[in-house]
């Protein structure tokens, strides 16, 4: 092999591998990002907590759709939170719902196993749970609940 056709050889392999790299480069670029999970988020127009939880799930990867309603017990009804179990808000995931401060993590893991239930409950507004963050202040131990197709609640997980 003469050295001419060594240095073709040579440029050759080196214009092929930029040229390679630029096709995987222009490929990962034009590939549409990834849509974060719809959830729909039904809130009190004046709650600022629950905006506070949307942004939260935004950070994880959620996709919120925040609907402010001056008659949110309606919506409770529809999607079947127990009474005794209210939050200051109610979301929709598909068919769950998602009622109170349930963190992102317990979301994602509904999503992942798929359970039989109607959705998870966190009832109230503890302190220190999603949304409901104080600086300086010690969170509060809360549970959140499975509440399955008859209305039952069985714990989920403990925070």
């Amino acid at each position: 092999m003469t050295r001419n056709t060594r240095t073709w050889i040579g440029t050759g392999i080196i214009v092929g591998a930029g040229l390679l790299a630029a096709t995987g480069a222009w490929l990962a670029g034009s590939r549409p990002a990834q849509a974060g999970v719809p959830i729909v988020v039904y809130k009190n127009p004046s709650c600022g907590c629950c905006s506070k939880w949307a942004d939260g799930l935004k950070a994880q990867g959620f996709d919120p759709d925040v609907r402010p309603v001056n008659d949110l017990n309606q919506i409770k009804r529809q999607a079947g939170v127990p009474g005794g179990m209210s939050a200051c808000h109610t979301a929709r995931l598909g068919n769950y719902f998602i009622e109170g401060h349930v963190p992102a993590a317990d979301i994602k893991r509904l999503l992942e196993e798929r359970p039989d239930i109607a959705g998870l409950v966190v009832p109230g507004m503890p302190m220190g749970s999603p949304g409901m963050e104080v600086p300086g202040r010690k969170p509060m131990a809360y549970k959140v609940y499975a509440i399955d197709r008859q209305g039952q609640a069985h714990v989920f997980a403990s925070h």
